[in-house]
């Protein structure tokens, strides 16, 4: 089997020879190409020939796209930090008052030079990969997390606690929701295999499973059903420690869940197994970026142990691997992972 294979059959409850493979590198692929974070949210050719030879070089079966957390929120009017050497990162909202979300004009997304990087450089690794490659298209952030960054962080908690503003809430909700589901729609243009989106703001380290269930659930769902509706899988990502909304993020539908290291891999694999595909969840710093060979393998192997009654399981990192992750450690997760599929 090739990556594409392993990763269509993973998706379809079928066991492949070996488990897929795709890590969040994408600022350790920079490091390893001399890229700075600058050029790489700049230039698609530089994203897609630095995700290539990563595949060259460590022999991943599929390939996430990222860029940042920030584009969408600019598109927006966020505002936001372009460090040279660091992912873009807003730093502060665009609402000084949930009153101004009706003055939020429609977006075209398509115009926006940044959207269009997203889109070129997994546009270029679909052509370059030759079917060989799984491409999984991230679309930046779900409507949750859009608006949280759109509002302002600390802001939008304040409004999640006020119930007399529950209906601007909602609508600058089904706002943002319409526009990551756009990014999604152009998404698709690419030819990419697959959907993702992060909503981290609405983890259970900062809003209540009660809020979630109200203000994000809903959302998600969206989302989920417009991505199958243009006949792609979808992988939800939360951040941090998931398990009191495990269930719940299950409900939407997505084909996957991307898990932080801190949600427990065993409740994971027992709601998740005959459901859809657990794609993590190894520590991205503490084990790959600042632990031995020996460590990696030792936790490669113990997840797949655990997760050797289905074949719904991608090796992932947890989330973003840091770009100072040493190549040997690298190289001994995909040893053991290709190691334990042999035995």
């Amino acid at each position: 089997m090739n990556g594409y294979q392993r990763f269509q059959a993973v998706l379809a409850g079928r066991r492949p020879d070996t488990t897929p493979i795709m890590l969040h590198n994408f600022m350790l692929a920079a490091r390893e190409n001399a890229v700075s974070m600058a050029q790489w949210r700049n230039n698609p050719r530089v994203i897609a020939e630095s995700l290539l030879r990563s595949v060259e070089t460590y022999g991943f079966d599929g390939i996430l796209v990222d860029i940042d957390t920030a584009t969408l929120a600019e598109v927006l009017g966020a505002t936001v930090a372009h460090p040279e050497d660091e992912p873009a990162v807003v730093t502060g909202g665009r609402l000084r008052n949930l009153a101004d979300v009706d003055a939020l004009e429609p977006v075209d997304l398509a115009g926006h030079r940044r959207v269009q990087v997203w889109l070129e450089a997994v546009r270029l690794l679909v052509e370059r990969s030759g079917g060989e490659i799984f491409i999984r298209g991230n679309c930046d952030q779900c409507p949750f997390a859009l608006a949280a960054l759109v509002r302002g962080s600390q802001e939008w908690m304040m409004d999640l606690a006020d119930e007399d503003q529950f209906e601007r809430i909602h609508r600058l909700l089904a706002y943002c929701a319409e526009v990551t589901m756009q990014f999604l729609r152009l998404m698709a243009r690419t030819g990419c295999h697959m959907f993702s989106n992060g909503d981290s703001a609405a983890g259970p380290a900062l809003i209540s499973p009660e809020m979630y269930r109200r203000f994000a659930l809903p959302y998600e769902k969206r989302v989920v059903e417009q991505a199958h509706a243009l006949g792609r899988p979808y992988i939800l990502h939360i951040c941090g420690d998931t398990s009191l909304v495990l269930a719940d993020m299950l409900s939407t539908g997505a084909d996957g869940l991307e898990l932080d290291y801190k949600t427990d891999p065993k409740l994971a694999h027992d709601l998740m197994k005959t459901r859809a595909v657990f794609v993590g969840n190894l520590d991205p710093t503490g084990v790959i970026a600042q632990g031995s060979p020996e460590l990696v393998a030792r936790k490669v192997t113990e997840l797949l142990t655990l997760f050797r009654d289905t074949p719904r399981l991608v090796l992932n990192a947890g989330c973003a691997i840091p770009a100072t992750a040493p190549a040997e450690n690298l190289h001994a997760l995909i040893h053991a992972a290709r190691r334990f599929g042999r035995v």
